[in-house]
């Protein structure tokens, strides 16, 4: 019987493999025996001074771990018996992968405040940013000091704010505008970052290192050829020299003294991956900072929601999906689960189908109850634009039908309960205005009687 070989990284070795090749010669090493079982800790300790990986023998391998290799191997070979033409792509094991859980403290914030009382300051402070990385690159290109000073500055009240009420800038991050600059992907995933953030409770310092980092991860593409930098697909060699801008974006930064070295570091590791398979050194599990993952969680949910070149942005269920399909391989599981309940499933600016047929915006969470949001009703029922969008408060309809079954005057089934059926393409419907339904709803001055003005006519039956 031919030998069953599994490639294991050396951070994934454990007692009781059967160790039969190395990454290198064996005598360029001090094992003696050309294959051995490990059998203690020492053993891999000794391994991980001078290898990356290992090549494992899965059938001599004992314990529960050989029978874990060899179900993975078994169900390897299946998969390249359905699809033949993969026998050649060399396929890779996957094995526990050493990682301690991320310390989340949810709730370690006050409860978010009206998005409309933030949302001013919060558009103030978004400007700001824009023209803060628009000097950022200017005086890159021309070889002038960074303005450090300045972006820590704007950061550190873009945390305030965000710690007073993520929504008034989840709304800048999710719709996009007509006159958008290169570096608006690094504006919205640094909002992301920071919304992320105070969701698992990350300290104040901690929240303004991962928003600077995530703002100025990009800066090194300055120095990529146009070619490299906007192909749709790349050939392995460009892709080499695509993945340079991350050492090119820490040696721009590093060159500045007052730097945060915690900055430096997320930017180095931001796109790294959970199994190994990230750049630019190919770390893994917990050898990736926990601030840089996620960092890399925002970058690639914002490239996914914003494809490049995209004239309308995706639904965000569509990016959940390929960032949920991509846990335990590219982003740790735990990190993955977290972001997606700090953005909820339908964030603000998200186009969504009520039970009703209705078309609706959502404007506002309800952050206790976050599938039944505050939305801007687009659309009637069957789908024709409204003369005037109108404001309609899932969270308040619910209590006040729960209300009446409560007091017995009808069933649960008669109350009609709304509900969000499904977010929607943009592209379906390219004559809703998103931003204009943003600004009405955050900025325009309105009498009290607004919401009474604007509710559907079922909340006043």
């Amino acid at each position: 019987m031919a030998i069953q070989q599994a490639k294991v990284f050396v951070e994934d070795l454990q007692r009781g493999m059967f160790v039969s090749r190395l990454d290198r010669p064996w005598t360029r090493t001090p094992f003696a025996l050309q294959g051995f079982y490990i059998r203690d800790l020492e053993e891999i300790r000794q391994l991980q001074k001078y290898c990356r990986f290992v090549y494992v023998d899965v059938i001599k391998t004992v314990g529960d771990v050989g029978v874990k290799l060899r179900q993975i191997t078994r169900a390897a070979a299946e998969s390249t018996a359905k699809d033949p033409l993969n026998k050649s792509v060399p396929r890779r094991i996957p094995v526990a992968i050493n990682c301690k859980p991320v310390q989340v403290r949810h709730n370690s914030y006050a409860a978010p405040e009206s998005v409309r009382k933030e949302a001013p300051k919060a558009r103030q402070l978004h400007q700001r940013i824009i023209e803060g990385m628009h000097q950022v690159m200017v005086q890159l290109q021309s070889n002038q000091p960074l303005p450090t000073a300045q972006v820590n500055q704007t950061v550190s009240r873009m945390v305030d704010s965000v710690l007073r009420s993520p929504d008034a800038f989840s709304w800048l991050a999710r719709v996009r505008e007509k006159d958008e600059q290169t570096y608006s992907h690094s504006v919205r995933a640094s909002v992301w970052a920071v919304v992320f953030g105070r969701h698992i409770g990350l300290r104040r310092q901690e929240l303004v290192q991962l928003g600077v980092a995530t703002l100025l991860k990009d800066v090194g593409k300055l120095y990529l050829a146009d070619a490299v930098l906007k192909a749709e697909k790349r050939d392995p060699r460009a892709e080499l020299e695509y993945r340079k801008f991350v050492d090119y974006s820490v040696k721009l930064l590093s060159s500045d003294p007052n730097i945060d070295r915690n900055v430096l570091t997320i930017v180095q590791c931001h796109k790294e991956q959970y199994d190994g398979s990230g750049y630019p050194k190919g770390l893994r599990g917990g050898q990736i900072p926990v601030l840089a993952r996620m960092c890399g969680i925002v970058t690639f949910y914002d490239e996914a929601t914003n494809p490049r070149g995209a004239e309308f942005p995706v639904p965000p269920s569509k990016a959940v999906a390929q960032l949920y399909d991509l846990r335990n391989s590219a982003f740790q599981e735990q990190l993955v689960v977290e972001f997606i309940q700090s953005i909820g499933l339908y964030p603000t600016g998200t186009q969504v189908e009520l039970s009703t047929g209705e078309i609706a915006v959502v404007v506002e969470q309800s952050h206790q109850r976050r599938l039944k949001p505050k939305v801007m009703l687009v659309t009637d029922a069957q789908k024709k634009l409204l003369p005037k969008p109108r404001l309609f408060d899932m969270a308040a309809d619910d209590d006040r039908k729960l209300a009446r079954v409560k007091k017995g005057k009808k069933s649960l089934a008669e109350a009609g309960l709304i509900t969000i059926v499904q977010d929607m393409d943009p592209s379906r419907y390219p004559a809703i205005d998103v931003a204009r339904i943003r600004d009405q709803y955050l900025y325009e001055q309105r009498l009290p009687a607004f919401v009474a003005r604007f509710l559907p006519a079922r909340l006043s039956s």
